[in-house]
């Protein structure tokens, strides 16, 4: 990647820290930092800002994901946007879900509770992977939805969107999916592969506060749903054109996927994410996928010579941001990595490294020599 060391200068934690678990929670850009620190400023001395934040950045996500902005919903994390999903759909006795045992609590915690009355099958890993033809052995007539997560956050296994979604759709079954560990790392094309729903906070891979996230809707299921929740956030934009007027007597939903918001949106949160979508959009999400697959490139083949097991698939399809490779004590290991000024994390009886397109092939080499020291 060109202008590494300018881009560089953006990240002022890599004057302090090399980090590289951009899978849990990412460091603020400069730019970023500047932007709510100045929202922040605006509104304390003058109580209003110059900052232009009305869209919230929807259509800088919706063009990252190939998306129109009326598909697009602020929603304050990942976790909302699948509860909408689960929520809007209908079950007879019989439905059931379909998802996966590698996902993150909250892909499948909004199918288990009892009030749904419907059936969640698990699909098992084989070696950290998801069969395509075990997914198609799983959904069935019965099936309501197919839901997962883009990229898997412990090891950091790929699905193929477009193919889930022709299973799914075969069956008259929707395709969820949760994008937090995808949006701003991996390219994504909701149009192309076909996605129903697809939900992202923005504050792991792109770079943005907490309380900054956005639901998407495919545009002819928008008006076929009725939101679980709705405030004045819901309705039609002309609802607004009399300020001083509102109908309480008539619901008239957004014909939009604002539809599926209630109020306010952490604005603060929305500021910080529209600049850190500029910058991503700006570099281009194809430049930013293959500096990171470079970057895995390396620990991957770094790892397989130090002999450590690798939890992660080596399959370019199947890959992402997301390293894993199993490690003794990974929680000391660790601890130790972060007292010499690295970052990452433990996972699955393993260590989980996740680098961004700021980091560098040197990082890399220092964190495999202090993980030998460690051994």
């Amino acid at each position: 990647m060109e202008n590494m060391e300018k881009i560089r200068e953006q990240f002022p934690i890599t004057k302090n820290k090399v980090f590289m678990n951009h899978a849990g929670q990412s460091p603020l850009p400069k730019q970023v930092a500047d932007v709510v620190r100045k929202f922040v400023d605006d509104f304390s001395n003058f109580g209003t800002t110059s900052i232009e934040w009305n869209d919230g950045g929807k259509p800088l996500f919706a063009k990252l994901i190939d998306a129109k902005p009326e598909e697009i919903a602020f929603v304050e994390n990942t976790s909302v946007g699948l509860n909408i999903a689960a929520n809007v759909l209908r079950y007879l006795p019989s439905s059931n879900i379909v998802t996966t045992d590698l996902e993150y609590p909250s892909v499948v915690y909004p199918w288990l509770r009892k009030s749904l009355g419907v059936k969640v099958h698990y699909v098992k890993n084989v070696d950290g992977k998801i069969l395509l033809e075990d997914v198609e052995k799983a959904v069935d007539d019965n099936t309501v939805a197919v839901a997962v997560s883009h990229v898997e956050y412990v090891n950091g296994f790929r699905h193929d969107l477009r193919v889930l979604s022709e299973i799914a759709h075969e069956h008259g079954a929707y395709l969820i999916v949760d994008a937090i560990q995808s949006a701003g790392a991996m390219q994504i094309d909701a149009k192309r592969d076909n996605v129903d729903f697809l939900a992202s906070a923005c504050y792991k891979w792109l770079l943005s506060p907490p309380g900054a996230g956005y639901f998407y809707v495919k545009d002819e299921l928008i008006e076929k749903f009725e939101p679980p929740f709705v405030g004045w956030a819901s309705v039609k934009d002309e609802v607004f054109e009399t300020i001083d007027f509102w109908d309480i007597w008539n619901l008239k939903l957004s014909e939009t996927a604002s539809r599926f918001e209630v109020g306010s949106p952490s604005f603060i949160s929305l500021v910080g994410a529209t600049e850190a979508l500029k910058m991503v959009l700006d570099i281009g999400i194809k430049n930013i996928e293959r500096r990171i697959l470079k970057l895995t490139d390396q620990l991957i083949d770094a790892v397989k010579d130090l002999g450590l097991k690798l939890q992660t698939p080596e399959e370019l399809h199947c890959r992402s941001g997301i390293v894993n490779f199993k490690i003794d004590k990974p929680q000391e290991v660790a601890e130790k990595l972060k007292n010499k000024g690295i970052v990452i994390s433990a996972r699955s009886h393993g260590i989980r490294v996740s680098p961004h397109f700021y980091n560098t092939e040197e990082e890399i080499d220092r964190l495999v020599e202090e993980i030998k020291q460690c051994g």
